[in-house]
């Protein structure tokens, strides 16, 4: 048996030595490429702001490919590590997010389900995290501008703005979707002009900044009907999911021919619930493939994630948690609560069944242990939530006060 075994290594090695070229250069997979053409999303034909079913594909790829995107980051921002709160005035709203895409996936057609596998995600050396007034989840309490700056690599995240802290890389894809049909567009624009009438947040079609301008633009032939991408619906998008890291398959109904599949709105490491309105926003490389999986439209009707150890592994090995309940200060409305304009509301201190309002709580607390804990200011605190800390439901069972949990990942502060 051992000479058998020399005897083979001969063999390989005289075998390398008249080879023409190393493995490398072996190539079985096709890979389909869409690169970033200039400064910004209004200068990329490879790129969008709006959904609508009549945007065209940039490029075609069949099931299996290897898919790169090259995506920009949410804001589509020239923020760089010397960019300070002042910088943000600048950013505009309706630039946001910027897509990749979209590409159509052959023999994929209204009625099939498309399987989305992350490969990987080669994020950019920048990221950040901003507090934008009037957005975020206690947007009523954090109301003046604020950056931080992030240095990213494959392992962490540090910044000269949170000393002592280092976020681990956990990358994912923010944004994810595939392109909504004609009946679905005017489905959900009635039911968002409804929560609207109604003194809820829905944004219209907003034609100023709108790509592709052809389609969504001023002149567009759909400006009306272009859907915004802040959020999420039954064709994905904006969903911030954090569990769908490397490894996981996306399921996305497809609603027109070929799907039309976009990536974006990279996030190099948040919370559940990225609570300042932002995670680590970065740009990146990002890497899937994509099977068809006919038919099953009827069953799958919106955005489901198959996945495995995934959700283990980006388990923090400690941890803090403060528990919410749906408690406020009488004469309250939280701003969630406020197009209710119901003076029972205003008046009562403990509201029924409130998932929103035990968040809440239970992120207030989390801040305030923060600030207590560790020394970081109150803006620190509440960045630091929205890229370590996690939003749980504990139950829904025990009226009138539901449980939500902020759990913050230790191992975020350097020891």
């Amino acid at each position: 048996m051992r000479a058998l075994f020399v005897l083979g290594a001969v063999a390989v090695s005289g075998f390398i030595g008249t080879a023409a070229a190393d493995t490398s250069e072996s190539k079985w997979q096709t890979r389909v490429v869409i690169e970033k053409q200039g400064a910004h999303c209004v200068d990329d034909p490879n790129c969008f702001n709006r959904y609508h079913p009549d945007i065209p594909a940039v490029i075609r790829a069949n099931p299996g490919d290897m898919i790169i995107y090259h995506t920009r980051d949410a804001l589509d921002s020239d923020l760089t590590l010397d960019s300070n709160a002042d910088d943000l005035a600048a950013v505009d709203l309706n630039f946001v997010h910027p897509m990749t895409g979209p590409v159509h996936i052959e023999g994929a057609e209204r009625g099939d389900v498309i399987a989305v596998t992350l490969v990987d995600i080669e994020p950019d050396e920048y990221g950040y995290t901003v507090i934008v007034p009037g957005f975020g989840f206690l947007r009523d309490i954090y109301t003046e501008p604020y950056l931080v700056n992030w240095k990213l690599s494959r392992t962490h995240a540090v910044s000269d703005q949170m000393p002592g802290i280092r976020v681990p890389y956990e990358a994912f894809m923010g944004s994810v979707g595939v392109l909504p049909g004609q009946p679905e567009v005017e489905s959900w624009l009635e039911r968002e002009r409804l929560l609207g009438e109604a003194g809820g947040v829905a944004l219209p079609p907003q034609p100023i900044g709108a790509l592709p301008s052809a389609v969504c633009g001023p002149e567009g032939s759909g400006k009306d009907q272009c859907l915004r991408t802040i959020p999420p619906r039954e064709n994905g998008g904006n969903m911030d999911v954090q569990q769908m890291q490397i490894g996981t398959t996306l399921l996305l109904p497809c609603f027109i021919e070929g799907c039309g599949l976009f990536v974006g709105d990279v996030h190099y490491a948040q919370g559940d619930g990225e609570v300042s309105g932002t995670a680590i926003e970065t740009g990146a490389v990002v890497t899937v493939t994509v099977d068809i999986r006919k038919g099953e439209g009827a069953f799958i009707k919106g955005p489901e994630v198959e996945g495995g150890a995934q959700i283990k592994n980006i388990e923090p090995s400690k941890f803090y948690q403060t528990i919410g309940l749906p408690l406020k200060a009488a004469g309250e409305v939280p701003p969630p609560h406020s197009y209710l304009d119901s003076q029972k509301i205003a008046d009562l201190t403990n509201l029924s069944e409130d998932l929103t309002l035990a968040a809440r709580d239970a992120l207030i607390k989390m801040i305030d242990y923060i600030q207590r804990k560790h020394g970081l200011t109150a803006e620190q605190a509440y960045i630091l939530s929205s890229v370590a800390v996690d939003l749980r439901i504990g139950q829904v069972v025990d009226v009138p006060n539901y449980v939500v949990t902020a759990v913050l990942n230790e191992d975020v502060f350097a020891e």
